[in-house]
């Protein structure tokens, strides 16, 4: 996340990076897992004040935080972060990602930059599922499950309710 060309790219600006980091997206994460909860009890109420436009803007946004949030934590967890990936210090992997052929122009000592979590993070949202990048810790499978579930709450429950006020015409 350093700007190299702003700042210098010492340790330990980068160790604090990663440490606000590990603190503030777990704390993130519950926050949306609390809203998603809370969004769905109010919804559950027979005379929910929500609208059908509200709601269904409410779970685009909830879903695209849900994306955002997750790359992150994908791409400061795997091998040690941005700053292990990049100094040789690589901590175990915690997704492997396929690589292609060099024949192809790839070249041997490719690294995952923060498309490929960002990627990785719009298809485990989007599929509920890994697709061509696979967990290979506990804690990368355990992180994609929890994206999945709170995508699906709110694409079929959050997201169907809205439709389904917008289609009848009433709140």
């Amino acid at each position: 996340m350093l700007a190299t060309g702003f700042f210098p790219a010492s340790v330990l600006l980068r160790s604090v990076e990663r440490y606000t980091a590990l603190v503030i997206l777990p704390l993130a994460m519950g926050v949306q897992v609390v809203l998603v909860a809370a969004l769905l009890i109010d919804m559950a109420k027979p005379h929910s004040g929500f609208g059908g436009l509200t709601l269904l803007t409410t779970s685009v946004a909830i879903w695209a935080n849900n994306i955002i949030l997750f790359a992150l934590a994908y791409w400061q967890l795997d091998r040690g972060g941005p700053t292990g990936r990049t100094t040789g210090s690589h901590g175990r992997a915690d997704f492997t990602f396929p690589r292609g052929d060099p024949s192809d122009g790839v070249p041997t000592d490719w690294q995952p930059v923060f498309a490929d979590y960002f990627y990785l993070a719009f298809n485990t949202a989007t599929a509920f599922s890994p697709t061509d990048v696979l967990p290979l810790t506990p804690r990368a499978k355990m992180l994609m499950m929890t994206e999945s579930f709170i995508s699906l709450l709110t694409v079929v429950a959050i997201g169907a309710r809205a439709i389904n006020i917008l289609g009848s015409g009433t709140r």
